[in-house]
């Protein structure tokens, strides 16, 4: 399609013109996939955020993503081409709602997790923050003298303490999307593919996680699909994550996990973000996500804690 060529041509003219880097979640649509300088999940482009040299960070992704880059990068422009694309994970965790809990429990002194799909004003409130590639690994690195508090996603949380076994209490939240693949709808398409595999995100039900081979982080996935020893592999999770594991798996045939309404799962929040809205947030390096000083500094210091604890 000669239009989406010359937007891409434009977009990369604009990139160097701005000495700009392009971050893009694993959700994202292909032709932003295609563009960007690097594609992952919420771990690797926290690390990249962090480390990149460019004076502008354009983050293909949701809100709370960006705002993870201007978090660990104060001094940099920091861009995101849809300003209303959010989560409803970090929609059903609200900072005040969040404070008032751990006033009122103050006695328990919590030692709080973050799951990183949250606000800023949720990672001040934190002891440390982890993504769905290293959750475990956090949670098992809590001190083991305080009650854990882990926010806001509940499945994610309960699929932690099944690997670890520390109890936490878990905040009642979810993402939207993976709470939409259920137990028929998953049954339905494995019926299809007697021999396939399934790999599912942690974000999922448990009844959708026990019928998986392997629950993992959408970077993850990449490593298991490549090294599967079958062809047909059924991924339950984002549908924008088939179009990566596509490009790095070209033997195995992968097939979008259904939900009881839809062939796939699509995130609209996600899918906000299109190479038009990309062009023009490096031409007028608008919306930018910028944060109260105070509030960032505060927020900084569990995802610095994260960064450390994951080397």
């Amino acid at each position: 399609m000669p239009l989406a060529l010359d937007l891409k041509e434009e977009i990369l003219v604009l990139k160097k013109a701005r000495n700009a880097v392009i971050l893009a979640h694993n959700y994202q649509i292909g032709e932003i996939q295609d563009v960007a300088d690097y594609v992952g999940d919420s771990l690797g482009l926290a690390y990249h955020a962090k480390a990149t040299e460019a004076d502008v960070i354009v983050f293909c992704g949701v809100h709370f993503m960006a705002e993870t880059a201007k978090i660990v990068n104060p001094g940099k422009i920091v861009v995101l081409p849809d300003a209303d694309a959010g989560c409803s994970l970090e929609q059903s965790c609200p900072a005040p709602e969040l404070e008032a809990f751990l006033k009122a429990n103050a006695e328990k002194n919590y030692y709080v997790i973050a799951y990183i799909n949250c606000s800023g004003g949720v990672k001040a409130l934190c002891d440390v923050i982890c993504t769905s590639g290293n959750a475990v690994k956090i949670v098992n690195l809590a001190p083991a003298d305080r009650p854990i508090l882990f926010v806001p996603d509940e499945n994610l949380g309960a699929w932690v303490m099944e690997q670890t076994g520390r109890k936490m209490d878990l905040w009642k939240g979810n993402c939207y999307v993976h709470v939409e693949f259920t137990r028929d709808s998953i049954n339905r398409i494995k019926s299809e593919y007697p021999d396939a595999l399934v790999v599912a995100h942690p974000e999922c039900t448990q009844a959708v996680r026990l019928l998986a081979d392997e629950v993992c982080s959408t970077e993850k996935m990449i490593s298991y699909c490549r090294h599967a020893s079958v062809k047909d592999i059924i991924v339950v999770t984002e549908s924008g994550m088939l179009h990566r594991l596509r490009k790095e798996c070209p033997d195995k045939n992968l097939i979008a996990g259904p939900t009881d309404r839809c062939a796939c799962a699509d995130c609209r929040y996600m899918k906000m973000n299109t190479l038009e809205n990309l062009r023009d947030c490096l031409d007028t390096l608008q919306p930018r996500v910028e944060m109260e000083e105070s509030l960032r500094a505060r927020a900084e210091l569990p995802l610095l804690r994260m960064l450390e604890q994951s080397k």
